[in-house]
């Protein structure tokens, strides 16, 4: 439901409402991002953790998003600022037209394409998708783009130095006053009033030319969050020249929807408030949003972690891992086709050589950045370019060759797309029934580019290896039925064994798997 009060009548909503109290009572930080409280009597909204007094349960409100307390008309707390924590999980465990909604929205669709490319992406009309929108989460999407767009101004306010209209337009606001009146109404401050509330923080990187923006960044994790294995993995598959990786960092160059950019990631925050920072430079303002939301998806920074890690902890054979891993992520996407390019190509060879394999092909057909990049200055190619280039670079079975190129083919024609928005059942049936692509790289691709929760590649080698050294069974059937007790979390089961495969034989230690693109 996306509004819920003392009032309702359903049993299920008033027991909905009855949790959602208790959490809000106990100021359980767990559920910040989760669902946002709106009370009446004061006209604002804030996050479940909030240390304000407890209001009384008929002036109390509960909405799944900031857009629907805006709507009710309620207005952001200023002391607990409710968009600034970890958002929904919920928006990776549903593949519902409303989940597949918000994920696009969060990637910037409207401001790019209006709300009918935001409907033509999902596949119905707009009417619909505003009708499910508002009867699932109470805003349609141009509310919640609003609502997006709003966060998004406060960051650039917060953390530049660019001028009111420059912050304006950057954000996707269509005119300086809608801007004014929007922020207004989201945080009962002018813009002028928010950026002057960055005292005391650190202060925004200076530009180094005009054709490029920095910015300085924290996005908030939910705890526990295992940010290191996240970086481990990456590392593990960097590529020279596009990304780069060390215990504590991430950096990488990015193809964004109005330009490029250069995003360096890096563990931050404490234990119980965990964080990421990132050091973000730009070509085109309007791209943040967008980088930001791809950012929280490839550190799954919005997993439920300890609802994830109570499920898998409850099977004797993970306990251990689980103990000594608290919060471990399913690594996600910064770019779908990239990911299924990386899935192919690492198909049925060990990391190190699919590694090799796709820097050979990024420095010889991918595109150099423009203007200082650093260390950093290859952008991972395209399909077009992969499409054009890649017969002669790809070493390795011509039936394999000929896969990649055809779905690069189809990927540059727009015969194949790929997108935040689609089902798993979509996605793994329009890669599925192209010659050479099977249940594991359809099953990974789903996993990684949709942040898919409930994935198990049982028939992944190295996984079964895990398994087996975790006194689980390594035949796939027998996987997948002792696999059911993890749902639906079988895909953060499965970042289990992986990790364990590469044991020497006793304490759980990162791994570096075969077959994970």
């Amino acid at each position: 439901m996306n509004r819920l009060t003392a009032a309702a009548d359903p049993p299920m909503a008033d027991q909905v409402f009855a949790e959602r109290y208790r959490a809000m009572s106990s100021r359980d930080a767990r559920f910040d991002g989760q669902f946002i409280t709106g009370v009446h009597t004061t006209g604002i909204y804030c996050r479940p953790s909030c240390p304000a007094t407890t209001p009384k349960p008929g002036n109390v409100s509960f909405y799944l998003t900031t857009a629907a307390a805006h709507e009710a008309g309620l207005r952001a707390c200023k002391r607990c600022l409710p968009d600034a924590v970890p958002g929904s999980p919920a928006w990776n465990m549903r593949d519902d037209l409303a989940a597949r909604a918000m994920r696009l929205i969060s990637d910037g669709i409207v401001e790019r394409n209006g709300v009918p490319g935001l409907a033509a992406s999902l596949g119905y009309t707009c009417r619909h998708v505003t009708r499910v929108l508002v009867a699932e989460l109470g805003a349609g999407p141009l509310a919640l783009a609003r609502a997006h767009r709003a966060q998004t101004a406060r960051l650039l306010l917060l953390n530049t130095e660019l001028s009111i209209t420059d912050v304006a337009f950057a954000a996707g606001f269509g005119s300086v006053r809608q801007f004014n009146d929007t922020v207004a109404a989201v945080y009962a401050r002018t813009p002028s009033e928010v950026r002057a509330a960055r005292l005391g923080r650190p202060g925004p990187l200076p530009h180094e030319d005009q054709a490029e923006t920095k910015i300085l960044l924290q996005l908030p994790a939910r705890a526990p969050f295992d940010g290191a294995s996240v970086l481990r993995f990456l590392a593990t598959r960097a590529l020279p020249g596009v990304e780069s990786a060390t215990d504590s960092s991430y950096t990488r160059t990015v193809r964004l929807p109005h330009g490029t950019g250069v995003v360096e990631v890096t563990r931050s925050g404490t234990d119980a408030a965990p964080a990421v920072s990132c050091n973000i430079r730009l070509s085109h303002l309007a791209d943040l949003a967008p980088l930001v939301s791809r950012v929280r998806r490839l550190f799954d920074l919005d997993a439920d972690a300890q609802a994830i890690d109570a499920q898998l902890a409850a099977d004797p054979a993970l306990a251990d891992s689980v103990a000594q891993t608290p919060g471990l992520r399913v690594p996600g996407s910064m770019d779908a086709e990239e990911t299924l390019f990386r899935a192919l190509i690492g198909q049925q060879v060990s990391v190190a050589g699919a590694r090799t394999a796709l820097a050979r092909l990024a420095d010889a057909v991918g595109e150099r950045m423009p203007g200082p990049s650093g260390d950093q200055c290859l952008l991972f190619p395209t399909a077009a370019q992969i499409a054009a280039g890649g017969r002669a670079v790809l070493r390795g079975p011509g039936a394999r060759i000929n896969t990649i190129l055809h779905v690069a083919e189809l990927l540059a024609s727009g015969e194949l797309a790929l997108s935040f928005g689609q089902t798993r059942a979509e996605l793994e049936v329009s890669l599925m029934a192209l010659p050479g692509i099977g249940p594991w790289t359809a099953g990974y691709v789903a996993m990684r580019v949709l942040g898919s929760p409930d994935i198990l590649l049982t028939s992944d080698l190295a996984l079964r290896q895990g398994a087996g050294r975790l006194g689980l069974p390594v035949a796939p059937s027998s996987l997948a039925a002792r696999g059911t007790g993890w749902a639906p979390w079988r895909s953060y089961a499965g970042m289990h064994l992986w990790r364990a495969a590469a044991l020497p034989k006793s304490p759980i230690s990162p791994v570096s798997s075969k077959r994970i693109g």
